[in-house]
């Protein structure tokens, strides 16, 4: 049995991000950049993703939101479905183990779901036209297809410099393009 080119692509994006320097600053350099670049403004939902490993660290980013009354959300991931949902969450809320290791908000019946306006994407790589590799699992890319069906929504790639590819990645039809690839050191925009 063979792998799907992009297993192959994941497995060494993966050992490659692993094994990026981490430096000082460099995650408040990107939530200054994000900050700057894409302005939101209160009122507005932005969906992030609390860091699992060795993902770019999204803490000052969610930091500089809250203290601007800017509404931040987690993802949850629900049992059977394939679109994420989102709960907000502020500095000190509860988070729970999740499927994927991941932290996530606790939901029960009472919890109320939220629409992001703006979503911060986690990825193992990126390239020049605005294609991430994610992790396979389907779930931003159904979830932003849901979302642009119904609204504007702005989606950002946020990570490392050195997670950019030079060669073009491998685009599937379900595959949502990024408008914005954040890093510490640039801002890239994506035009359709």
């Amino acid at each position: 049995m063979t792998d799907n080119p992009k297993d192959s692509m994941r497995r060494e994006a993966k050992r490659h991000r692993d094994r990026i320097d981490l430096v000082d600053g460099d995650a408040d350099a990107a939530a200054d950049l994000f900050m700057e670049t894409i302005a939101p403004k209160p009122g507005q939902i932005i969906a992030l993703y609390w860091p699992k490993g060795r993902e770019f660290d999204t803490l000052p980013l969610m930091e500089r939101l809250l203290a601007a009354g800017i509404i931040c959300a987690l993802p949850v991931v629900m049992k059977d479905e394939w679109l994420l949902r989102f709960v907000a969450w502020g500095d000190g809320d509860a988070l729970v183990d999740g499927p994927y290791g991941l932290k996530q908000p606790p939901i029960d019946a009472n919890t109320a779901f939220i629409d992001p306006d703006i979503f911060i994407v986690p990825l193992l790589a990126f390239d020049q036209r605005g294609n991430r590799l994610g992790y396979g699992g389907g779930y931003y890319d159904e979830t932003l297809r849901h979302y642009r069906d119904m609204k504007d929504v702005i989606a950002v790639g946020y990570g490392y410099a050195e997670q950019a590819v030079l060669f073009n990645l491998p685009v599937e039809d379900h595959d949502q393009k990024l408008d914005y690839m954040i890093t510490p050191r640039t801002v890239r925009r994506f035009t359709a």
